[in-house]
This record gives C-alpha cells, structure tokens and sequence, in this order.
C-alpha cells in the first residue's frame, strides 16, 4: 500500500463498535521500564505496528529479550526481560526511524550504559530538536551531543553510567524530553531533580510516563509540573496491560460526530489516564453525545452532522488538532484551535501541512504560530487527492472526511502503519467505501 492511494466512499448509516489498537505512548513507555527492571515482565495488549516495532528492536540491540507471548485483540502480549538497569552492550548503533518517543526515550535510556551509543532515524527525524534534552543530560553528567552540531539527530552518547544531580529541561518544545529523562532516572547514582523552564506542553503525556514508572515500582516525587525528584531505586518486573489508544479511538469518534453516526470504542474507558479522551470534551461541546463505560466510549454525533463551532485550547492533546481540523469543515460555525505550537516539529510540520490541503480542499484557513481557524465549508470539498506527507495522522484525520463526502483520495495511505496499520480495515468495518486506485 505505500505509494499508493486510497479512494473513500461515504457510508450509508455509520454505526461501529471495535476494538481499538494498544496506545502507543503507553507501549513505548512500559516495554522500555520493563527493559530497565530486573527479571521478566509481560505487556498485555501491547500495540503491534511500526513505533512499537522500532523501540522493541533497539532493546534487544541494547541487551534486553522482547519475545511476543501472542495476539490478543487490540494488540499482543509481549514478554521483556530486563538488564536490571545496566545495557550489556558497549557499542551499539539505533536506528528510531520516525519515532519521536524513541528517540527521546532512548536518547536518555542509553546514559545508563557504559560505551559509546548512536541514534540516528529517517530525513525527517534529522530535522526534530534534541539539544534541550541533551543539555539536561550533560547537566546530570552524560556526554550527550549532537553529531552535527545542529542541535537534531544523529546523537551520539559516550555513556559511564547516568551520575544524576540536578538539571533544568525545556517544557516548552515536547514533553517527551522530560519524560525521557524521568524514565531512566531512577536508575542514576545520586537520584535526580528536574526542573521545568518555559510552559510544559502536554502535561497528560508526563502524568502517563509517572503513571507507569509508579506502577513498576519507581517512587517519583514532585512539585505539580515544576520539580521533579526521583530517588536512587529500580522497577520490578510485573503484568501490565495497556489500555486501547485514545489517538485511534478518536478517528472513529470524529467519524460518528461527522456523519450523525454512532462509534463505540471499547479497550478504554471513563478512567483513562490518555490526555486525548480530551476530543470527547471538545465533541460534547460541538453537540455529540457521549456515553463513558468502564471499558468503553460511546460517541454520537447530532443529527445530520450538523456541529457546533467554538475555541479549543488542545495543549494536552495536540496530535488531536488535525482530527478536529477536518470536522471544522462540516461545522456550523468557525473552529478555532489553539497553543498546539509543537505540531511544527511532529513527524511533519503539521499546521503548515493541515492549511495547505485543507484549502485544497476549499476552505478558508488562518494558520497562525501556535493554531488553526477553519471556516465551515458552504458546499461538499473540492475532489481529489490529499497529500499526507508521509505522516499517519494526516492520512487518518482527513480519512474521517470521507464518512460524510465523496470524491476524497488519500496519497500514501500505508504510512497509517507507523501506529494504526489495521485502520483501513476499521474503516471499512465502520462501513466507508475504500479502494485502492493506481
């Protein structure tokens, strides 16, 4: 399916209820703590695509075992047993491809060791900022730096173990620097303090990495989301389940809100701890109804899709302003969405990306440093093709477009792989027309 295209076809009535796939942060953050725990974890429920795949495959260079134990729906259990805090390896090369948490979980993870570690991805990656994470990292005594110079990947780490101490780290570009660090701090010589300059960006994502940590054992504490302190300790090894991905589950909510359809996600319910169940939020404010169960969320959209417009501040859930840029388009009024700034430096600059096919598609679109506004179009989209510049997510928000409008093509649909690589399937379960076309 890569390189190709993929032509969408509207349902008739859109009622579906499935299984949505593992969440990705919570994968990536349990598989590398069970990695760091002394002795054998299973994930359940683990997300089986690409991310995944990439941070599994840098363990074991890294010394741990990561052995699938079988599918379950919505994902696999995977066995990790893990190297008690130290990498066994002393020269090792990663290659994180498109994976932000990756790279930033790993960046910091590697400190651990003793030798020399590369990390290097795709073209893309070689353009996302690290230097704040690898300043705090030779604050706390890690020779970390950029191999050009520039401030991006390729990393190189001449590691002898992570001293620890005190270090300031930039909440203002991605909260993954922070949680990269706190995820392998438990594991330093001297414990470690963390101090947040600047405006932390998605607070729910630090809140999940603390979640995790505690749940293997880790004792993290804190001043709201301006100091951390994690002590000398080290995770033990233990079950976990991964709840279902609130990203995915939120393509399908979106869908139902669009077309006046009905979408039941089940994997994850009322007491997520995912800050993008803040979509349903935003949903209930345009006019959808929304049922919270225990293992599952219910969304309906109004009648005929007709949605309500508003300002969203989607800071705790930035990944979800693309979804809501694409409903803009059948709302009733203007969408504005704001302080989601940090889109720039995703798997593609996404506001850029998100102006640029929307007009294609016929709407009137401000785009500003920091959000979109989007006005309601009068008549159906412009047909054609919708360039997704190999990001998953724009090929899987303006796939919900496709539920209410015909005459849509998404280009390179196979890069849903990244974190969703049975999304098609779901949306043909959901009942959309999807064919691929030369």
């Amino acid at each position: 399916m890569p390189g190709g295209r993929l032509a969408l076809l509207p349902p008739v009535t859109l009622d579906v209820d499935l299984v949505v796939p593992g969440s990705k942060s919570i994968t990536n953050r349990a598989l590398l703590v069970a990695a760091l725990a002394e002795g054998e974890s299973v994930i359940e429920g683990a997300l089986v695509a690409e991310d995944a795949a990439v941070m599994a495959t840098a363990l074991v260079r890294l010394g741990a075992s990561v052995e699938s134990r079988g599918a379950r729906e919505g994902g696999e259990d995977i066995a990790v047993v893990g190297v008690s805090g130290r990498w066994p390896v002393t020269d090792c090369s990663l290659d994180v491809r498109l994976s932000g948490t990756a790279l930033r979980f790993l960046t910091a993870a590697v400190g651990l060791g003793r030798g020399r570690f590369r990390l290097d991805g795709t073209e893309r990656m070689r353009e996302r900022p690290i230097e704040d994470q690898l300043a705090a990292l030779r604050s706390l005594g890690v020779d970390a730096r950029s191999e050009r110079g520039n401030g991006c990947p390729p990393v190189v780490v001449e590691a002898d173990g992570l001293p620890g101490g005190v270090a300031t780290v930039a909440g203002d570009r991605s909260s993954q620097f922070l949680s990269g660090l706190l995820l392998s701090a438990p594991y330093a010589r001297l414990g470690v303090t963390l101090e947040v300059t600047g405006s932390l960006q998605s607070k729910p994502f630090v809140d999940l990495t603390l979640a995790v940590m505690e749940a293997f054992g880790a004792r993290v504490e804190r001043d709201g989301y301006r100091r951390f302190h994690v002590p000398p300790g080290r995770y033990r090894a233990r079950r976990y389940a991964v709840e279902g991905d609130a990203m995915a589950a939120g393509y399908f909510w979106a869908a139902a809100a669009l077309c006046g359809g009905r979408a039941t996600t089940r994997g994850l319910g009322a007491k997520s701890s995912q800050g993008d169940v803040a979509l349903l939020e935003v949903l209930e404010a345009m006019g959808c109804r929304v049922v919270r169960g225990a293992d599952a969320l219910v969304v309906e959209g109004p009648p005929l899709g007709r949605l309500r417009g508003g300002r969203f501040d989607l800071n705790a859930c930035p990944d979800q302003a693309q979804t809501l840029a694409v409903l803009a388009l059948g709302a009733s009024s203007p969408v504005h969405i704001d302080n989601v700034w940090n889109l720039r430096i995703k798997e593609t600059d996404r506001l850029r990306a998100l102006a640029i096919e929307l007009r294609r598609l016929g709407a009137q679109v401000e785009e500003r440093h920091d959000g979109l506004s989007v006005q309601p179009l009068p008549r159906p989209p412009n047909p054609g093709t919708v360039a997704t510049y190999g990001d998953h997510r724009m090929a899987m928000a303006f796939a919900v477009a496709g539920v209410r409008w015909s005459g849509l093509v998404i280009d390179d649909p196979g890069c849903v792989s990244k974190t969703y690589p049975g999304f098609w399937d779901d949306l043909r379960r959901a009942g959309v027309g999807v064919e691929a076309i030369a």
